[in-house]
């Protein structure tokens, strides 16, 4: 009987798909190029030597400052199996004209593969999106047992996205993918090759304000990711429209709900509004840090439900992120149980939140939380507030709050001013001491200065720094003391992940 049954199991739409990522022919078909140097099968794809693995496919591409092909044997040596080139060698390679172009064509191509049942999600925004695209993958890796994908770190660019793409596996049930730009124009390029059916905005925020000139600008840029929404049939043969998830918090929410609707989307909002879809009905404290929180959703439809869940991850902002992840998780019809449990085990990345207890000179212990890879002024204030909330980590009471922040990028002539306003922030946060780094903190820590010389005195102990390498040496001469809770957090250009390593790896030696 137990026979039988194995025999009638149900046949998958994925079950014809292939099991390696590509074949030899596959990509031939797939870039126009030619097949040199025999057959073969490939696990994965790199366009960086450094990332080869056993049975890798490498594309050696041209750029301004660098020849990929001039990395070939290295990333063989590493175990390559093949290459995507411009010119012959003498391994198995595709002869292509323009490796870039066929790494685009290799994206489109996995896009195009997946089953008909597949839900490709894009995620973009000017903070959190990294953290919401990996949040989103948690949830649905846990849903479909194994069988979703994502973009990995941030690779959400020209050479990012389509290279993501392109290590998609076919039998992919999920694909999350993110989209970043620094000029209008790049994400519509992006998501036209996405081809998303649900895609989420994060937040509107100045970053990179100075290439754009406004807020309104940079919605308006996010908000090309719609023009790539494609709809997807049910169950019952039905096409739906692409689905927009935008923030309803936002005092751009107008705008990004009129985008989405003139690309003809369904709209999804999350937020506190009471306009909200997804909205948030109350959090406090969980144990152990993060947030217990409690959310309605559909409250407009016939489905409408609410759920309780935990947010391991810490911060007022990580309770509008998770919104967005179950705005996401539903709209993917997943299985939202599965998404409570991912968030609760999800706790802060790399350089993104990540928490270290370390070791402190006086034989005690510091808590460590690492913002260094981005910063923006909605970031700095989201991640200073939370600094500001920690009453404790590990049965120790937080003794000192120290602030070691570094330079906010790309806000041209803005910079000035969204420097100087983190003084407030600072001061609702408790902070005790604040180490400026770069030159564009020179502002705030002028206002500071103000502020400690004012009658009241309630300034922080603040000292400014040039470099990465600077504000490690002030540490070490100021000295971490037990109950220390220290936030690095600067665009990651200042370098300060170096100084997180730092303190995280000798642990006493500040």
């Amino acid at each position: 009987m137990n026979t039988a049954r194995i025999l009638q199991w149900p046949q998958e739409v994925t079950d014809d798909l292939p099991r390696a990522l590509w074949s030899a022919a596959e990509i031939a078909e797939a870039t126009g190029g030619t097949l040199r140097g025999g057959d073969f099968r490939l696990s994965g794809v790199a366009t960086d030597s450094r990332e080869v693995l056993e049975g890798h496919l490498f594309v050696a591409m041209r750029g301004e400052a660098m020849d990929g092909h001039r990395f070939v044997e290295g990333a063989v040596q590493r175990g390559a199996g093949a290459a995507i080139v411009e010119r012959p060698i003498d391994h198995p390679h595709v002869l292509v004209e323009d490796s870039f172009v066929a790494l685009q064509a290799l994206g489109r191509a996995a896009r195009a593969r997946v089953s008909p049942e597949a839900v490709i999600i894009g995620v973009t925004g000017s903070v959190g999106k990294t953290s919401v695209k990996e949040a989103i993958f948690a949830a649905l890796d846990r849903a479909s047992r194994g069988n979703a994908h994502r973009s990995v770190k941030s690779y959400n660019n020209h050479v990012g996205v389509p290279l993501s793409l392109a290590r998609m596996p076919a039998r992919s049930r999920y694909g999350i993918f993110e989209m970043g730009m620094n000029h209008a124009g790049e994400i519509d390029a992006l998501t036209r090759q996405v081809r998303p059916h649900i895609a989420v905005i994060t937040t509107i925020a100045p970053a990179h304000i100075e290439m754009l000139g406004s807020e309104e600008a940079i919605a308006d840029a996010k908000a090309e990711i719609f023009a790539g929404l494609e709809g997807r049939a049910n169950a019952q043969g039905v096409v739906r429209p692409g689905v927009a998830i935008i923030p309803a918090d936002s005092p751009h929410f107008p705008r990004l709900k009129a985008a989405a609707e003139a690309c003809g989307a369904r709209i999804i909002s999350f937020g506190t509004a009471r306009h909200a879809d997804v909205r948030l009905l109350d959090t406090v404290p969980a144990a152990g840090g993060g947030s217990l929180v409690t959310i309605e959703m559909g409250a407009k439809t016939a489905d409408m439900r609410r759920l309780c869940y935990t947010v391991a991850a810490a911060g007022e902002h990580w309770v509008i992120n998770s919104l967005a992840v179950m705005a996401c998780v539903r709209a993917a019809g997943a299985d939202l149980g599965a998404a409570g449990l991912a968030l609760a085990e999800m706790e802060g990345l790399a350089g993104r939140g990540a928490r270290t207890t370390i070791a402190t000179a006086d034989s005690g212990r510091a808590l460590l939380i690492d913002e260094s890879y981005n910063a923006n002024p909605a970031s700095m204030r989201s991640t200073l507030a939370m600094l500001g909330q920690i009453p404790a980590f590990d049965g120790i009471p937080v003794a000192r709050r120290i602030a070691v922040l570094g330079a906010m990028k790309e806000l041209g002539d803005f910079a000035p001013a969204l420097h100087a306003q983190l003084a407030a922030p600072l001061a609702e946060a408790g902070v005790d001491v604040a180490l400026l780094v770069g030159d564009e903190m020179r502002s705030l820590a002028e206002e500071l200065g103000k502020s400690n010389r004012s009658a009241l005195g309630k300034g922080p102990l603040f000292a400014h720094c040039h470099t990465a390498g600077e504000a490690a040496a002030w540490l070490g001469t100021f000295g971490l003391a037990n109950g220390d809770a220290i936030l690095v957090k600067g665009s990651n250009s200042v370098g300060l992940g170096a100084l997180v390593a730092q303190l995280a790896g000798k642990g006493n030696g500040c």
